[in-house]
């Protein structure tokens, strides 16, 4: 019942509750963008929803704008993300606007990240079950590692996910994020 219906109900719910404590941070997070880097405030870019489907996400852009940019994962390190970037993406603030996702019924509170479509190709038929559910803000891989881990390990956690989706399960994560963003995600790692 959860997963067919209440997880959406509660997504909504949440999302809207939500809107009231983060329009304003996104408002000032989209302000100090622009005042740090010339270029958008906001980054859009195609990922892999539910069932493969690609859709749009929305985020506070951290890195200056630079069209030949290959696409990959990028860590605070890279040259290319300037100090305000840096910040908004250590506290996770610059993936506030996927809020707004969340609303529109592209993406879950909780659930695999988003992938590039490219990755659509690399992923194994195994991890694949991943895109059986809404994307989510936050996920099982991410509080346990992140970028920390490799794609594979964050594949499992995925996976692994999706077969035990719960309410409490949901709870859990929400709560383990908050850590998480306190405390970063080296200090949460762990291999599947």
């Amino acid at each position: 019942m959860y997963r067919s219906l209440g997880k959406r109900v509660v997504d909504v719910a949440l999302a809207l509750l939500a809107c009231i404590i983060v329009v304003p941070i996104i408002i000032l997070g989209y302000v100090l963008v622009r005042l740090s880097s010339p270029g958008p405030g906001f980054f859009v870019q195609e990922r892999l929803g539910r069932q493969g489907k690609t859709f749009k996400v929305f985020k506070l852009r951290t890195m200056t704008t630079n069209p030949e940019r290959n696409l990959s994962q990028t860590t605070n390190a890279d040259p290319e993300v300037f100090a305000v970037g840096r910040y908004l993406r250590r506290t996770k603030i610059d993936e506030l606007p996927q809020i707004f996702n969340v609303v529109k019924g592209d993406m879950s509170i909780v659930g695999p990240r988003p992938g590039l479509p490219s990755m659509l190709d690399e992923m194994p038929k195994w991890a694949k079950a991943r895109l059986s559910e809404r994307p989510g803000l936050t996920g099982l891989a991410q509080v346990n590692g992140n970028i920390e881990l490799s794609w594979e390990q964050r594949w499992k956690y995925d996976v692994q996910y999706v077969g035990e989706i719960s309410l409490l399960n949901d709870l859990k994560i929400i709560l383990r994020t908050v850590l998480v963003v306190i405390f970063g995600e080296s200090t949460f790692r762990r291999l599947p």
